[in-house]
């Protein structure tokens, strides 16, 4: 049976928020700086245990019920597929492209394929991880 913490409970809210935020801001953040899916998949998996110390298993997973074995299947589908597109285009495997965009809002900005393929890191990452977390929690 597990204690009723208010304070840890009510910490943990706001701070998984700005883990969760401060992950997508390293996903965003990592073509040009240190960072990318690799580490913003793990800030947001660190976000969701600490969420798991806090509450338990079953009151995380009714709040956040995402299948992380799709998850992962998903992500790993985005990462091949975004590295196996560029045979199409007749170029080596794993060839990016970018371009320079007018975004509402944000101005000029570049978007690249890298990002497609660190979203499919993020959610691998995402994924597996919080799969071995919940396999290891799960046994009584």
């Amino acid at each position: 049976m597990k204690t009723n913490d208010v304070i840890l409970q009510t910490t943990t809210k706001l701070i998984f928020f700005i883990i969760f935020l401060f992950s997508i801001h390293i996903f965003f953040a990592g073509h040009y700086t240190p960072g990318g899916g690799f580490v913003g998949g793990l800030l947001t998996a660190s976000g969701i245990v600490l969420l798991l110390l806090a509450f338990d298993l079953k009151t995380v997973t009714t709040a956040l019920p995402i299948n992380y074995t799709v998850m992962t299947a998903v992500g790993l589908l985005v990462a091949i597929a975004t590295a196996a597109g560029s045979i199409f285009f007749n170029v080596p495997f794993f060839t990016h492209a970018f371009d320079y965009f007018e975004l509402p809002l944000l101005g000029k900005q570049s978007l690249h394929t890298a990002m497609l393929f660190d979203t499919g890191v993020y959610l691998v990452v995402v994924g597996v991880t919080m799969t071995i977390i919940q396999s290891i929690g799960a046994d009584d």
